[in-house]
């Protein structure tokens, strides 16, 4: 008889991604998904007669390819925040930052200060390597910073901040904000993750949108960004940059999880980088998004306005909803599904599992109007149906 499979402990903390299963549920052409945080595919760019330079079919160095490197270099010297193309690393989409940043900072039982709700992948990431998590407030609204100074003085491991755009509510950090959290993470030292997947997505552009890590004095910090959202996300290219006290031990550990990112797709994002094209592939996108980010507000309001509320998104990709009676909108995914349409229940994006019922996000960018107006007539009856056992 064969011994007994003995996984480590921390797979414990593992759980599957709800919205991977959501997402390959949602498969069907006869689905209209908001699930999912998909780009358009009829809006993805293309570039013709693209050549790779021989050496793409090479190994490479782990930073990155240091024309992209640089090239990131510039665009955050445009966003506020210097850095050198040392304290840059090209990731496997910006999902691989949170690892590396995980695998660098928690032990088991060490404490994450996040929003609430945060990144459902971030808590999964997290919940991997035992954390425990410390809410710093709700990223629905504006945030209390008596609530945020009490998580501080506790002294957690590091804090992770989507303060652009947040996912999955859409909130978007005043500059007042950002200066108030840059203050006092200067004022405990404590370590802030700061991710920006969507900042480019700005529907509104009546605020600058300074990082706070361009802002920190004291207190050290890790920076990511992706170019998922706006070029290719097959390609998984991101980057994070840092402090330098942590860069060469995220060199390392890049090293030990893959050696480098597929050369092949820096390649590519370098040279559209390169081409010119890339600020009005970026206009088009926000002009594309904000129609149907006002396509699907209209659709809300005609159905969901007297069961729910939520704010309009100023940018990033989602609506986040709050039911007037809370219910646990899990009960509700598997008669959507069956009614042809799919949507993200709140519950995952929460750090304390079930506390928190009655809310569910909606993608607004991979479905045009015309898909918005009958999926979430679709949806609306569902709910109106009533909840099912999971």
């Amino acid at each position: 008889m064969s011994s007994p499979i003995r996984f480590a402990h921390r797979m414990t903390g593992l759980k599957s991604s709800p919205i991977r299963e959501i997402l390959a549920a949602a498969q069907q052409s006869s689905v209209i998904s908001f699930a999912g945080g998909l780009p358009a595919t009829e809006l993805l760019p293309t570039m013709e007669g693209w050549v790779p330079p021989a050496t793409a079919g090479q190994y490479g160095p782990s930073e990155g390819e240091p024309e992209l490197r640089q090239q990131v270099v510039e665009i955050l010297q445009k966003r506020g925040l210097t850095v050198t193309s040392d304290q840059v690393l090209i990731t496997a989409g910006s999902q691989q930052g949170i690892d590396l940043t995980a695998k660098l900072l928690l032990d088991p039982g060490d404490t994450v200060a996040l929003e609430s709700p945060s990144y459902l992948a971030a808590l999964q990431v997290f919940s991997l390597f035992q954390a425990n998590f410390s809410d710093l407030g709700s990223s629905a609204e504006q945030l209390n910073f008596a609530q945020v100074e009490r998580v501080l003085q506790a002294n957690p491991k590091f804090s992770y901040l989507v303060p652009t755009f947040q996912n999955p509510t859409g909130y978007a950090y005043s500059a007042d904000e950002r200066s108030q959290m840059a203050n006092m993470l200067d004022k405990y030292q404590i370590p802030l993750l700061e991710d920006e997947p969507y900042r480019e997505l700005d529907y509104a552009s009546d605020t600058a949108h300074v990082p706070i890590a361009a802002q920190l004095r004291q207190a050290p910090w890790l920076y990511q960004g992706t170019f998922s959202k706006v070029l290719l996300p097959g390609l998984r290219i991101g980057y994070i940059t840092a402090s330098q006290e942590f860069m060469p031990s995220l060199i390392r550990l890049k090293q030990a999880a893959d050696l480098h990112t597929q050369r092949m797709g820096q390649h590519w994002v370098s040279q559209w980088l390169s081409s010119g094209k890339q600020p009005a592939h970026v206009d088009n996108l926000v002009v594309q998004y904000r129609q149907r980010r006002n396509a699907m507000q209209i659709e809300l309001e005609r159905h969901f306005g007297a069961i729910a509320s939520w704010r309009e998104p100023k940018g990033g990709l989602f609506f986040w909803l709050k039911l007037h009676e809370p219910q646990d909108t899990r009960l509700f995914l598997k008669a959507a599904l069956e009614a042809g349409v799919a949507f993200m229940p709140g519950e995952p994006f929460f750090g304390h599992g079930d506390e928190k019922m009655g809310y569910f996000r909606l993608n607004f960018s991979h479905s045009d109007p015309a898909q918005i107006a009958t999926g979430l007539a679709r949806l609306k009856k569902v709910f109106e149906q009533g909840p099912r056992s999971i």
